[in-house]
């Protein structure tokens, strides 16, 4: 298993810029695909940003596209998401989670438990 936390939200204005961070411990050899994930007030949660183990394969979703970058270190076991020109409606819960590729995740297998998660509020 897999244990993650995330970290970086916070409060900022429309156009400003956050970097999330999601450490992850315990069986973090296992080459996992990561992903950024949020959920804002009654809506589902839904897919933001995933990359492959070695990092050469990316997804965003649309509404994110060109504005955030998913990252990760492998050497630390921590993936980012950097968030360049926040909107209010990217305000939501913030989580991360693992699966074995990307197709499965977007298929919904998830390898881990929903931790907290990191709140991200953008104010208009």
């Amino acid at each position: 298993q897999v244990q993650l936390v995330e970290s970086g939200g916070g409060l900022v204005q429309a156009g400003g810029s956050l970097r999330l961070s999601c450490a992850a411990s315990g069986r973090t050899f296992i080459p996992y695909t990561m992903g950024w994930f949020r959920q804002a007030p009654g809506k589902e949660r839904e897919s933001v940003a995933l990359i492959n183990w070695s990092g050469t394969s990316t997804y965003y979703a649309d509404s994110v596209k060109g504005r955030f970058t998913i990252s990760r270190d492998n050497t630390k076991n921590t993936v980012y998401l950097q968030m360049n020109n926040l909107k209010p409606e990217d305000t939501a819960v913030y989580y991360c989670n693992y699966g074995v590729s990307i197709a499965t995740i977007q298929a919904g297998r998830y390898g881990g438990s929903w931790g907290q998660g990191t709140q991200v509020t953008v104010s208009s």
